[in-house]
């Protein structure tokens, strides 16, 4: 199964992408921050608990948009979040099932399967789904979003604190309940 993996530039203001069928690799044993390697590291990036959160779009750009609005954790109080970006329903589909989701976010604008479908699917599926963020064309689709059973919705065009504001939401209510 082909991974994106986002790596933050040194300056912060851009990703890389790599496309890869090995599995992810751990980050470097020591984190540098302003020039000096801080000692015990290691053990809190080990301990730090995560949240898995599968993005789901077929538009490459939408997904970029995402992540770069949430970043790497969507508030203080909220786990580092670790991202599987999946383009097609398959995979998505094939993400839930094998368990380990805290959140999925999905664009209701992808083709041929949007995730209005692909949500409502899930939460009649699965008796623990995980909670469902819906990316929507309008603010007035929450209709349908009301309909395939969605936890939220953001409507286009994304606003930054928005996306990080309702993932932060939905990230805190899965891990207090």
């Amino acid at each position: 199964m082909l991974r994106a993996v986002g790596q933050r530039a040194t300056s912060g203001a851009h990703y890389s992408r790599v496309m890869s069928t090995e599995p992810r690799v751990a980050p470097p044993a020591t984190s540098v921050a302003r020039g000096v390697a801080r000692a015990g590291d290691d053990a809190a990036a080990a301990a730090a608990p995560t949240a898995r959160v599968v993005l789901y779009s077929d538009d490459s750009s939408t997904r970029e948009a995402v992540r770069r609005a949430v970043g790497r954790r969507a508030s203080k109080d909220t786990p580092m979040v670790d991202w599987l970006e999946v383009a097609t329903p398959d995979a998505m589909l094939a993400a839930v099932a094998a368990g380990g989701v805290d959140l999925l976010v999905l664009d209701g604008e992808t083709a041929k399967v949007g995730g209005f479908g692909l949500a409502r699917e899930i939460k009649d599926s699965y008796f623990d789904a995980p909670p469902v963020l819906l990316l929507v064309a309008r603010a007035q689709d929450a209709w349908i979003a009301a309909w395939s059973q969605a936890d939220a919705t953001v409507p286009y065009p994304l606003k930054p604190m928005e996306v990080a504001d309702t993932v932060a939401g939905l990230l805190r209510a899965r891990t207090s309940a």
